[in-house]
């Protein structure tokens, strides 16, 4: 099994109540592509005196823009690659990153627990 952890940072304020309609629409396009076992999106939750890293693409503060994790669980690389094709998940990351565009970093791995 692979995780594919998504770090999503937004480069504008967005309200609490649009970030979940994104990560929504993420979430549902995942699943959608039957290749997802399991996806789960929640949003950054900023720790005092990190906002100061500029390496790390997760730092806010509460005030500040948001930033989500998405993680997705598949199989393995093909399903993963064929997940990632999906025409139904790219319609949605286009439609948010023109809305306030957002920076993506992502990583592979097994399970961590």
């Amino acid at each position: 099994m692979i995780q594919h952890t998504m770090i999503d940072s937004f480069d504008q304020p967005l309200p609490v109540a649009a970030l979940g309609r994104c990560l929504a629409g993420i979430k549902r396009a995942m699943l959608g592509t039957n290749t997802a076992q399991s996806v789960a999106a929640r949003r950054h939750l900023p720790v005092p005196g990190k906002g100061a890293v500029p390496a790390l693409i997760a730092t806010e503060s509460p005030a500040a823009t948001p930033t989500a994790i998405v993680q997705v669980a598949v199989a393995d690389a093909q399903a993963r690659a064929k997940g990632f094709t999906a025409p139904d998940l790219h319609e949605i990351l286009d439609r948010w990153q023109s809305r306030p565009p957002y920076k993506v970093t992502w990583a592979n791995s097994e399970p961590l627990v």
